[in-house]
């Protein structure tokens, strides 16, 4: 304005300002929520900003850790990536990213994240903690698909059993070895074992198709047709 000053500029230039002045507030007001543990408000807020100010890494940042709390993971996944790119080596949200795939099961995305991560900085201990776990999950998950192919069931229980060892603080690893052990007890017509344990899993997902299935399979080996 003061290089080339016009009434039509110096308007924007005021809308701008007070645009700025209550971004200002609205920042102060969001990082009050999150601090007060209120996430859903603080999520709200920074709705606000971010329409205006789309490329501020920091604060999706800190929505992702809201959407963390409010237990979303997927949403703070869109936001942490968009934090990935939007600011240079960010070893942290790739650490974040490949965290939220583990806890929801999914240890090969979980895996190409946390290599992201190393890729930047290899030194990195969380990163390089993360990936030795992930790496020796994922191979013995691999392994044990792989004896399910050729029908060596004994093997493939085995290895199933060890990613239960692997891995026993995420509990739906344990659920998914559970729900492949059975389809591997009554592949092998270990009918009983099978019936036992495919319950087991229903128990904690009543929709589990796969155990289901199995299930199924099993009361067949036993002439349980009603079951």
């Amino acid at each position: 304005l003061k290089s080339n000053p016009s009434n039509n500029e110096e308007k924007e230039a005021q809308t701008q300002l007070t645009k700025s002045d209550e971004l200002q507030r609205l920042h102060s007001q969001a990082l009050s929520a999150y601090q007060q543990e209120d996430y859903e408000a603080a999520i709200s807020l920074l709705d606000e900003i971010l329409a205006v100010c789309v490329w501020d890494a920091e604060l999706r940042e800190l929505r992702a850790e809201c959407y963390i709390k409010e237990g979303e993971p997927s949403k703070a996944i869109s936001d942490l990536k968009a934090a990935a790119k939007l600011k240079n080596d960010n070893t942290e949200a790739f650490y974040k990213i490949s965290r939220i795939y583990y806890q929801l099961g999914d240890h090969e995305l979980s895996l190409s994240e946390v290599r992201e991560c190393l890729k930047l900085d290899q030194d990195h201990k969380q990163c390089f903690s993360l990936y030795k776990q992930v790496k020796k999950l994922n191979k013995q998950i691999e392994s044990a698909e792989e004896f399910i192919r050729e029908g060596r069931y004994e093997d493939a229980i085995s290895k199933y059993d060890s990613v239960m060892k692997t891995e026993p603080e995420v509990p739906i690893y344990s659920t998914r070895a559970k729900e492949r052990i059975c389809h591997c007890l009554s592949k092998n017509q270990q009918a009983t074992e099978a019936i036992k344990l495919c319950t087991e899993v229903l128990q904690l997902e009543p929709t589990n198709v796969n155990a289901l299935k199995d299930r199924a399979e099993a009361y067949l080996l036993e002439d349980m047709y009603e079951e």
